[in-house]
């Protein structure tokens, strides 16, 4: 293993605000790595900060499209770091979600039954979620919806070993 030749300096607790809003900032203009390496440094000062946790866990998923499996991984390590029951299912939800539509988008061989099952467990999640739900927030309910549509809308996902049948052709 290779030392770190630069130690990150940390920030101050007061910059807290505005360097999370940086990160959002860069999650917004698609540059999802510098937006995760500022909520490190809010989390170095700030182990428990909830909304740094948050974008921190949707700025790996914006990187699904470089790395699933790997970035699936690394945006699940910060689940059972968010206090909220809520918060936890439905990010587990979305984790999925988009670990879904990356598949989608990769078109490799299985990836269609890969992602069919992927908004499956995610629907499964957002159900969970919405059960516990903050009165007025259908968060969860939307991104269901969401699976949903993809999937009446996207005739090839099918479970494995489940083939969508062919139309029969009249004479």
């Amino acid at each position: 293993m290779t030392p770190n030749l630069f130690e990150p300096r940390p920030i101050s607790e007061e910059a807290i605000p505005a360097a999370l809003a940086k990160a959002e900032r860069y999650r917004l203009l698609n540059e999802p790595s510098a937006a995760e390496s500022i909520c490190l440094d809010i989390l170095d000062i700030a182990p428990t900060h909830q909304a740094a946790l948050v974008v921190l866990l949707l700025a790996r998923t914006d990187q699904f499209a470089d790395t699933v499996a790997a970035g699936t991984a690394k945006a699940k390590e910060v689940l059972p770091r968010l206090t909220d029951p809520y918060e936890r299912t439905y990010y587990a939800g979305v984790i999925l979600e988009r670990r879904a539509q990356a598949l989608l988008r990769s078109g490799r061989p299985g990836s269609s039954h890969m992602a069919y099952d992927a908004f499956r467990e995610a629907m499964e999640f957002f159900e969970a979620a919405e059960r516990n739900r903050p009165a007025g927030n259908d968060e969860a309910r939307l991104r269901w919806n969401t699976c949903a549509r993809i999937l009446n809308g996207t005739p090839h996902l099918a479970p494995r070993g489940e083939e969508r049948p062919e139309p029969i052709l009249g004479d």
